[in-house]
């Protein structure tokens, strides 16, 4: 078995992750629970804004922490 060396990640970049990670999960299973709700307009808002939040994730790593 072997063990991932996460020694060279940033606390930075581990925030940054972990803050987009919450937000596009968020966004995700709201958008799904909209859609079973049959709210089809704020399901697609949700899903949407999740789709939004990955693009904004790469963006912002491929900006900074490169």
């Amino acid at each position: 078995m072997d063990l991932v060396d996460v020694s060279n990640v940033s606390p930075a970049l581990f925030v940054t992750g972990a803050v987009f990670i919450l937000l596009i999960g968020s966004f995700l299973s709201l958008g799904v629970v909209r859609f079973f709700q049959l709210r089809k307009g704020q399901g697609s808002l949700f899903l949407g804004l999740s789709a939004l939040s990955l693009a904004a994730l790469i963006w912002s790593v491929n900006t900074w922490f490169v």
